[in-house]
């Protein structure tokens, strides 16, 4: 009797719950989570977490690059599901510290890590059946992904509020998404984002343009993304070829990645 007192002490009381509850940190693993059916299990997630639109309601902890431990264990977890992205990770560990079971969900920029994060979440979850069946389904999407190359360039531009446009360039997940699809990213030569430069736009010579729907609205409609510095004078530009897209259904990887791949290589078989 005196131990269990003891333990009663020490231990916060939702870790003693009988319920689960859940955080999830990152835009991919929360699409997971929801898809495995845990919805009710769910107590928090990051500002990456914005689909599926129910997800919005959940209390937001701040960036996933960003987290801080107050944030995350005001909410009561008794697990968080942590994506790669997850940072600090002094964060991460200060809540394990306080009897949270933290989980880390490894992945990288292709479409195999998929497959690796659906099953490391269901396994956390207790999920391993549902898990399986979303699996199955993936590989069959990710099947019928053409697999042909095409000789198209594709420019990524990423564009927030505050700060300046950029592109993408190579160890990147746009430029992991365009390969993807079979297509070639045309900014070369450098890694990682780089801000908007009028004669490496123009010499990229890129065919179609990629852009998120917010960073679009960020640039004031398509009218001022044509304004941006030598877009004009490239084939995209002369054109007027872009796609817009959802950047976490693009990049990040997770359920919605092949369809979001499949839409990217039909726009570009539709090139002039």
């Amino acid at each position: 009797m005196k131990k269990y007192l003891l333990l009663l002490m020490v231990v916060p009381f939702w870790v003693l719950s009988a319920t689960p509850r859940v955080i999830t940190l990152g835009g991919d693993i929360t699409e997971i989570a929801w898809a495995l059916g845990v919805q009710a299990e769910l107590v928090g997630r990051d500002t990456t977490s914005t689909w599926p639109e129910a997800a919005n309601k959940l209390p937001d902890v701040g960036y996933v690059r960003q987290l801080n431990t107050e944030g995350i264990l005001s909410l009561h977890p008794t697990l968080v599901l942590a994506g790669s992205q997850a940072q600090p990770s002094s964060v991460l560990n200060t809540v394990a510290e306080n009897h949270v079971r933290v989980v880390t969900v490894p992945g990288d920029n292709t479409l195999s890590a998929i497959d690796q994060k659906i099953a490391v979440v269901a396994a956390a979850l207790g999920k391993t059946a549902p898990g399986e069946k979303l699996r199955q389904h993936l590989a069959a999407e990710i099947a019928a992904l053409p697999t042909t190359q095409l000789n198209k360039r594709v420019l990524f531009l990423l564009s927030h509020g505050g700060m300046g446009t950029q592109v993408a360039g190579q160890e990147t997940a746009a430029d992991s998404a365009i390969r993807a699809a079979g297509l070639q990213n045309s900014m070369q030569g450098f890694t990682h984002y780089r801000g908007l430069s009028q004669e490496g736009i123009i010499a990229s010579k890129p065919d179609l343009i990629v852009i998120s729907a917010d960073g679009l609205k960020s640039l004031g409609g398509e009218a001022g993304l044509w304004k941006l510095p030598g877009l004009a004078e490239t084939p995209a530009g002369r054109n007027k070829q872009v796609l817009f897209v959802d950047d976490m259904a693009l990049l990040g990887f997770s359920l919605r990645t092949p369809q979001a791949l499949l839409a990217l290589r039909h726009k570009a078989e539709q090139l002039p």
